[in-house]
């Protein structure tokens, strides 16, 4: 925990180290002792206070004559580092056992992951937010703990979990001086006071330094004698389980009324077709940069390579790499139905698996769920394509979603510039018809279905199987069994969705192109009411403009599959050739 010196007197003053807050009443919860906060005005000296940030000061005396100071170790140090740098009235910090570089912060706990923090700043850029108030960094061992989900499986399909999250550990003394000196060329010491102690030397201690800038002595408790709580009747794990619950209660309000923040953020004007599309256009921007993530490199040549790999009947197989970015590609299984006559075009399927696919999955052996989708609709006469999404191998592919987010990106950063190449090498294909690419995904390639056409206008429709829901709720709700807070998949919360997009906002920006949902009854993705409830939007949106007959969700008695017939049919209806 961080705390804030004043130039007041303390009337409970723990040592400065000891991370604990001080207020009126011997310290004791606030909640609990109901005393008040304000005292009478105090005639003597000002001397050092510790109170809570934002309490009333006594009568007569203001924040701006008392000298407001923060300090504390380990988490309470990174409390006290970012306190400091966005509160202005902090005019002296000392962190302790927490600065270093951040170079490495997805391997910290999990609750330290913020979205594009890497993107702008390190700590050096944290801590030249504090310049010209003054500053003081002491390098000591900090807590050393790892970040567990005690209740992971011991494994999850095969692969086995550890349901480590991130740890915490100590730096080396280089790797503290280098971040401190990359402040130096941010900040000329002429513009503040700071300085860097070597906390496990000998010497003036950071403590000293920090009392020296308040112009205050250094008071050295007497060890001797241990500190004493003369709190009764106290239970701090009791007020701690209070305190996250109330902070759980406050989120959950958030999201219960979350769909009213995405009301007034992407709200459109429905008077006509085009005013409505007109509108999605910035909304579309948006998503792909601000809620996933957009790599703005340009993407390399293609280079495809292809070897054949089946031969049926009605169609030929073909796997395909295609280069994307430096060390990223794209892969899949193309279907080419032996029928095509010369010159002929035809419409193609991009069929997606899900969670710990392969394209294979799609295409034989019947596997569950997926029923072999891909090579029914070759066998139809559709081209095929069936991609290989990342989501693989369980915690490897979380951690680097999470390696991701502090650049500003996110597993569907490196999908949609996959997407991307996969529809520039079809397109460049002489049987294809551009005009024509239809997407159509399973469980997390449901996911994809809402994420990516909505983005990639090239995809002339999308059907999103087996994952269409209340997404806010199915992400943050502490109250449903449905929730992905108690299941192992915890990289899929986006930074501020839930203001902003769940499905049929994302499912606004397909508009005009025709969009499905198919949905088993027995799918343990969601229960029927939050998909009812998001695709009534999706539903009222297209019939206001006139555009009812390109959307449609067919319910079925069955689970977390593809079912293939109204599915089927709806892409027979909307990718007929109309030439």
């Amino acid at each position: 925990m961080g705390r804030v010196r004043t130039r007041r007197r303390a009337r409970h003053a723990n040592g400065p180290h000891s991370g604990r807050v001080g207020l009126p009443g011997r310290g004791a919860d606030a909640r609990q002792s109901r005393r008040p906060l304000h005292g009478q005005p105090d005639q003597r000296p000002p001397e050092p206070r510790l109170f809570a940030p934002r309490v009333d000061l006594p009568a007569g005396v203001s924040y701006r004559a008392a000298q407001i100071a923060v300090t504390g170790y380990g988490e309470g140090g990174l409390v006290a580092f970012y306190a400091a740098a966005i509160e202005q009235r902090i005019e002296s910090t000392l962190v302790s056992g927490y600065f270093r570089s951040r170079q490495r912060v997805a391997e910290e706990p999990l609750y330290r992951n913020v979205w594009a923090l890497l993107h702008e700043f390190g700590d050096a850029e944290i801590a030249s937010l504090i310049a010209p108030r003054k500053l003081t960094i002491e390098h000591r061992r900090g807590p050393d703990l790892v970040d567990r989900q005690t209740t992971t499986p011991a494994q999850a399909n095969g692969i086995p979990l550890d349901g480590i999250h991130g740890r915490l550990d100590t730096p080396k003394w280089q790797e503290v001086a280098a971040e401190f000196k990359r402040l130096e060329e941010l900040v000329p010491d002429s513009l503040q006071k700071r300085r860097l102690v070597n906390g496990t030397n000998a010497g003036p201690t950071a403590l000293d330094g920090f009392c020296d800038d308040l112009g205050i002595p250094l008071r050295v408790p007497d060890r001797s004698k241990p500190l004493a709580d003369a709190r009764h009747s106290f239970d701090p794990h009791e007020r701690q389980r209070r305190q996250v619950k109330d902070l759980e209660q406050h989120i959950q309000s958030l999201v219960n009324d979350s769909h009213v923040a995405r009301e007034r953020f992407s709200k459109l004007d429905a008077t006509s077709v085009d005013t409505f599309v007109a509108g999605t256009r910035p909304l579309r921007d948006y998503a792909w940069r601000e809620l996933f993530g957009k790599f703005d490199d340009p993407l390399l040549l293609a280079n495809p390579r292809s070897r054949k790999i089946y031969e049926r009947p009605k169609w030929t197989g073909y796997e395909v790499v295609l280069d994307v970015l430096p060390d990223l590609f794209a892969w899949g299984v193309l279907l080419v139905p032996n029928d095509l006559k010369p010159g002929e075009k035809r419409a193609v399927v991009v069929c997606q698996h899900g969670r710990n696919g392969l394209p294979k999955d799609v295409i034989e052996g019947d596997q569950r769920g997926y029923h072999d989708f891909a090579a029914r609709l070759a066998d139809e006469g559709f081209i095929v394509f069936a991609p290989h999404n990342p989501y693989r191998g369980e915690d490897r592919y979380r951690r680097l979603s999470r390696k991701a987010n502090g650049v500003k990106a996110s597993l569907f950063s490196f999908i949609l510039a996959q997407h991307e190449q996969i529809l520039n090498w079809l397109e460049t294909l002489p049987y294809v018809d551009a005009k024509r690419i239809a997407f159509y995904g399973l469980s997390y390639g449901g996911e994809t279905a809402v994420r990516v056409p909505p983005l990639l206008e090239r995809y002339r429709l999308s059907i999103c199987s087996a994952d269409f829901n209340d997404w806010t709720r199915k992400v943050a709700s502490t109250h449903s069994p449905y929730s992905f807070m108690f299941t192992i998949e915890w990289e899929m919360p986006y930074f501020d969705m839930g203001d902003t997009f769940s499905y049929a906002e994302l499912v606004n920006l397909m508009v005009p192109r025709p969009f499905m949902v198919e949905r088993g009854h027995a799918d343990g993705v969601a229960p029927d009411e939050w998909v009812a409830h998001e695709y009534a939007k999706v539903r009222r949106s297209y019939d206001r403009l006139g555009l009812g007959d390109r959307t449609e969700m067919e319910v079925f008695n069955g689970g977390h599959t593809i079912n293939g017939k109204g599915t089927f049919e709806f892409l027979r209806r909307h990718l007929k050739d109309e030439r």
